[in-house]
């Protein structure tokens, strides 16, 4: 089926605030909010309402990326009907508001966390409390399978840039961040975040289909040291 929707973004109104959508390929509709909890409530809005004709939804930060089944309905249509959605505000649960998951972190095995110290004209001990006291949320999954991406980090720690030379490989179990965010890497893969720390925990299982994360889950760093990382990686299958 040929689109006939041009690039330009369209805008949507529904009394609330505009929104920009625009058409990704014949597959569906991406949809830019002016903030994280407008983005929310849509997606809200259109996991209550169930359409049989939607593939898949993926929310990140102020984005909803609706994915249609064309067989169903045609694009166009598939626009108009979501225009229509009543997206304000709701007393509902969001589907943000997902899992609490402690994660175990040992930041002995940061080996950018003297860096991060330096960058950001703190210890690296008050790096540690800022990183681990903090409660994230989940607000997208990439760039590999399983990677959350998860905001914000506390102002003190933000502003950090990427390194200059990423790392030809990054450690499964990885603690990184940068700028405003910090994430885990699932499984080994170059990278240029800055590493603070690792966790035993395993995050992903293709074989078996397991994710630790999904969008909405809150997260929250526990601090352990090297032996009790050695110990909890022995557990971990």
């Amino acid at each position: 089926m040929k689109s006939d929707f041009r690039k330009k973004p369209r805008n949507m109104d529904n009394g609330q605030d505009r929104i920009a959508s625009h058409p990704l390929a014949d597959l569906g509709w991406l949809f830019r909010f002016a903030n994280e909890s407008l983005a929310q409530d849509f997606h809200f809005s259109v996991q209550k309402a169930a359409f049989p004709w939607v593939r898949d939804l993926v929310p990140a930060y102020k984005t909803v990326a609706v994915f249609h089944n064309p067989a169903l309905i045609a694009m166009g249509k598939a626009l108009e009907t979501l225009q229509t959605l009543k997206h304000g505000k709701t007393k509902k649960p969001n589907p943000f508001q997902g899992k609490e998951i402690i994660v175990p972190c040992c930041y002995q095995l940061g080996p950018d966390l003297d860096l991060v110290a330096e960058k950001t004209l703190l210890t690296t001990k008050e790096v540690i409390q800022l990183h681990s006291e903090t409660i994230y949320l989940v607000y997208a999954i990439g760039f590999t399978p399983g990677f959350p991406y998860l905001g914000y980090l506390p102002e003190k720690l933000q502003g950090v840039p990427r390194l200059a030379t990423p790392r030809v490989k990054v450690e499964a179990g990885s603690v990184g961040m940068t700028g405003v965010q910090t994430g885990i890497y699932p499984e080994e893969k170059p990278g240029g975040w800055n590493l603070v720390g690792c966790t035993p925990m395993r995050l992903v299982d293709l074989e078996k289909g397991f994710f630790a994360f999904q969008t909405g889950d809150r997260v929250k760093f526990e601090p352990i040291t090297l032996r009790e990382f050695r110990t909890l990686e022995k557990k971990t299958p």
